[in-house]
């Protein structure tokens, strides 16, 4: 694993939830430290993984183009897929703009951030 990837994107197991914690921009020079997050989330295959997105500050299509994947994956093997929240503006306004808010489960709390 390289450093950005610790810095911008770490996962850990809360009990039977796998927690994705992402931070700062993410863009398409994020978008291997986000697979890597995603195929590690599948591999432990937990009954839920929650997306921590409470410390972005911008998205782009990388971002919404793999929680769409993701949320595909999760819901063809019978696994939930929590957003949690509060999200920043930037993420609220990429999740509006392109109509995909209700399309997820947005939680404004959930397992502890990864400090």
């Amino acid at each position: 694993m390289h450093a950005a990837f610790e810095e911008k994107v770490q996962i850990a197991q809360h009990g039977q939830v796998c927690v994705i914690t992402v931070r700062g921009e993410m863009d398409y020079d994020d978008s291997e430290a986000f697979q890597a997050a995603w195929d590690a989330a599948d591999r432990a295959a937990l009954p839920t993984t929650a997306v921590d997105l409470t410390q972005v500050t911008f998205g782009d299509s990388m971002l919404l183009g793999a929680l769409l994947n993701a949320r595909r994956r999760h819901e063809a093997d019978g696994r939930d897929l929590i957003l949690v929240g509060p999200l920043q503006p930037a993420v609220t306004r990429l999740l509006d703009v392109t109509g995909m808010r209700d399309y997820f489960t947005i939680a404004d709390t959930g397992p502890a951030p990864i400090s």
